[in-house]
Formats: structure tokens, sequence, C-alpha cells
């Protein structure tokens, strides 16, 4: 599955999780996407949850700003020395790295939780997940 393909699938499935919790506020929406919480109650919402699986080791794991606002990938890829960038950090955080595959290079964010704690994501809440990403794709 490429970026893009993820992108618009999970965009689809995160609206439709939002259609489900329109009578809750914003503080509530957000503990709704608790890992947990969510491993029970929406099961199709990620591949991980079948095997009871974090995409990022930390207590209380928030999936709300799954897919975080920082990655950027490139529908197609930026040439550079010879090889292929398919995504970055924006930020370049400390807890992210490259990784390399062949001449490809993406975006390793399994050790960064910048978008997944309850903080962050409550000062960049937004209802619609496509406006909060809407900078990720380039």
């Amino acid at each position: 599955m490429t970026y893009n393909e993820w992108f618009e699938n999970h965009s689809k499935k995160h609206a439709a999780i939002m259609k489900k919790l329109e009578g809750l506020d914003d503080y509530d929406v957000v503990q709704y996407f608790i890992f947990e919480n969510m491993v029970e109650k929406e099961p199709d919402f990620c591949a991980l949850y079948a095997t009871n699986t974090k995409c990022h080791e930390m207590y209380e794991l928030n999936c709300y700003m799954c897919g975080c606002p920082h990655f950027r990938f490139n529908k197609s890829p930026v040439m550079e020395d010879d090889l292929e960038f398919h995504s970055i950090c924006s930020i370049s955080s400390k807890h992210g790295k490259r990784s390399y595959r062949d001449k490809e290079v993406h975006q390793d964010c399994t050790k960064c939780t910048v978008p997944h704690g309850e903080d962050y994501i409550l000062s960049h809440f937004d209802r619609d997940w496509l406006t909060m990403m809407a900078k990720v794709k380039n």
C-alpha cells in the first residue's frame, strides 16, 4: 500500500468514527481514541489492533492523530544524490530517523511520540482529520 492509499483510507476510517462520536465534546472524543479503547471498540481502525500491538511504546498511546501532522510524504519520490526520498519529518524530531532500503529513503517514526499525547492532540485538535493533516501530502 502506498502512503497516499493509506492516507486516503485512514481519513475515511477516522471520519466514520467521528460521525459516531458527534454528541461528544472534544475532550471525550480524544479520550475515545486511547489505544486500549480503540482496540476494543474499533478493531478495524488499525491492523496492529488485531495483535494488541502499539506502534509507539508509550503510556496512554492516543491514536487520534495517527498519521502525524509533521510527517511529509511525496506522491512522487524526490531524487537527491541517487536516492529516492519518499518521506521526511518536517520538524526533524530527534526521536525519528531515516530508514534506507536499496535507494529508497523513508521516515521511521516508531520512536517518536510527539502526536500521540493528549496535551499535544488537544492543542492541535480539529474534528476533521484531513484539516489536521493538510500539509502531509506533497
